[in-house]
């Protein structure tokens, strides 16, 4: 009995703890900049594009941008959930996963401030669709909502002309 109660409190304190972690890097997530501003003014570029020319960061943005939209539209399909019924928030978060798609190969989730970008898209946790949204269907960057969700729209579907002019690309 004392073993399984000791037990009981070690997954208690654990889980816990995770989630005051959890909770204390939310509080510090800076409002949401875009990554095409972060990534150009904290230094040199992550290796990903670090060698390409303006031209074929361009072709990559447009095939990323291409990919992100299908994947998101097939998505929110998959999972019954809605875009924001302001078209700009996907727009803006699509265009960040396919950037961070270019700079790091993967799609992490532009809405967070990360220490280390390469750290975080190699351990996958924030790597869109991100662990909350897989099991909890919580996106906290307003891609995919659920429809109760005061925000929702009832769009399923977003164009990539769409994209391209709500985020300025």
């Amino acid at each position: 009995m004392v073993r399984s109660m000791t037990s009981l409190l070690i997954v208690a304190f654990s889980a816990a703890t995770r989630t005051n972690a959890f909770v204390s890097h939310m509080q510090q997530s800076p409002t949401r900049i875009p990554s095409s501003i972060t990534h150009r003014n904290n230094g040199p570029l992550p290796a990903k594009d670090a060698t390409m020319s303006e031209e074929e960061r361009d072709a990559a943005m447009e095939k990323a941008l291409k990919a992100m939209t299908a994947f998101s539209n097939k998505y929110v399909q998959n999972t019954n959930t809605y875009y924001c019924e302001d078209q700009s928030v996907p727009a803006v978060v699509i265009k960040g996963l396919a950037e961070h798609k270019v700079t790091l190969g993967t799609p992490l989730c532009p809405c967070r401030f990360y220490e280390d970008k390469e750290k975080e898209a190699k351990d996958g946790y924030w790597n869109c669709p991100c662990v909350p949204m897989r099991e909890r269907h919580e996106c906290h960057c307003m891609l995919f909502l659920t429809e109760d969700n005061d925000f929702a729209g009832t769009e399923q579907n977003i164009s990539i002309d769409d994209v391209k002019k709500n985020c300025g690309f």
